[in-house]
């Protein structure tokens, strides 16, 4: 089981927000780069493995975007049994991603957005309340904290 991220974003000259140093050095040269512990590394490899199944991505995709879904909902919007999707639920709940609540017979499954907050902090470069960008050619991805409480 995966433990929730710590900001273990670090960098030689690290200025205690984990954030490496944005312009050029005292001495002129390039500024450094943070580094990525191997703990964390680690981490969010097996994250990336549990993502990379179509199926595990898509229940993400659909939790992102309701507050919670019923098994049975799970399967007829992925056209698969319920064994099947169970299966994919258990692993993403292991990995602590997920969380379930009982309602008669019915398993409802929900994000827990602390942990889903501590994987985008570290992919982003730590906790704060500077927005943070990542440049792929012309498409610019930004991520910052609204403040409000999810």
């Amino acid at each position: 089981m995966m433990t929730v991220l710590s900001p273990a974003v670090t960098s030689a000259a690290d200025s205690g927000n984990g954030a490496a140093p944005s312009g050029p050095t005292p001495s002129g040269s390039a500024p450094e780069l943070a580094t990525l512990d191997s703990h964390t590394s680690r981490e969010l490899v097996q994250l990336f493995k549990l993502l990379a199944d179509e199926t595990r991505l898509r229940i993400m995709y659909y939790l992102m975007q309701k507050d919670e879904l019923n098994v049975r909902t799970l399967c007829r919007m992925l056209r698969q049994s319920q064994p099947a999707v169970s299966h994919h639920l258990a692993l993403l709940r292991v990995a602590g991603i997920i969380e379930c609540r009982r309602d008669g017979k019915h398993n409802f499954y929900h994000l827990v957005p602390k942990r889903c907050r501590a994987y985008l902090d570290t992919i982003f470069g730590g906790p704060g309340d500077q927005p943070r960008k990542v440049r792929v050619e012309d498409a610019v991805v930004t991520y910052v904290r609204d403040g409000k409480a999810g």
